[in-house]
């Protein structure tokens, strides 16, 4: 099961820009038996095979590589967690980590200036992120021991509710939709599972769950998008 004491639940989001304007979203998730007690987030120096240091940043519990080859290297431009506050107690959920390509800045060129806090409040810049065709990844790491098909459900309910608010949500959709479920519930004895969703609307809006501005669901991690990236705007 998706519930494990010494587990951690990481959903990694891919999404590869294509020649017609769509985008491929493929998931791969796994599990890994890491546990560490550490700040919210700082950065450490660990060590590679080849003797060299790396510099992690730590995202609560969760190290965070600075770079991440999928294709071609991607940068971590962003981080940040979920919580909700109960009884003045702050329940923590998941640490995000974003990857872009560095040469996003290029689409980007009209925020040139501005600075983080502008950019945080701006959806026009972080939908123009969404739309760049450049490749991203969003690594997903559950802190919070949950069911891996409780995480989601909350993907599946949260893309589906925001196509239906733009009138989107028709059959291709909702058949897209459905197997966003099931990459959280692996096979018994598997610890890994992939797949791939092809429908240009859903992806869309994966993306605006994590990297919409102020409608997205982590606003440490727009907050900390617009801090990398204004600096990175004055460089161009």
């Amino acid at each position: 099961m998706l519930q494990c004491s010494d587990s951690i639940y990481v959903l990694w989001v891919i999404i590869n820009p294509t020649p017609s304007d769509s985008s491929d979203f493929s998931i791969h998730n796994h599990f890994a038996g890491y546990r560490s007690s550490s700040p919210l987030k700082f950065l450490i120096k660990i060590k590679s095979k080849m003797g060299t240091e790396v510099e992690v940043v730590m995202v609560d519990e969760v190290p965070f590589p600075p770079l991440v080859n999928i294709t071609k290297p991607l940068s971590l431009l962003g981080h940040g967690i979920t919580d909700i506050e109960i009884h003045f107690l702050q329940i923590k959920f998941t640490a995000i980590g974003v990857y872009l390509d560095p040469q996003i800045v290029s689409h980007l060129q009209k925020w040139k200036g501005k600075s983080a806090a502008e950019l945080a409040q701006d959806d026009h810049f972080f939908q123009a992120i969404i739309s760049a065709p450049v490749d991203k990844l969003v690594r997903v790491v559950v802190i919070k021991e949950i069911k891996g098909s409780q995480f989601g459900v909350q993907i599946e309910s949260a893309v589906r509710d925001r196509l239906a608010e733009v009138d989107l949500y028709e059959e291709e959709e909702e058949e897209a939709v459905e197997q966003l479920w099931s990459f959280s519930s692996p096979s018994e004895g598997k610890e890994e599972a992939k797949m791939e969703v092809k429908n240009g609307n859903v992806v869309e809006m994966i993306q605006k769950w994590y990297l919409g501005g102020t409608t997205a669901l982590s606003p440490t991690t727009v907050s900390s998008l617009a801090t990398s990236l204004s600096p990175l705007l004055l460089s161009i």
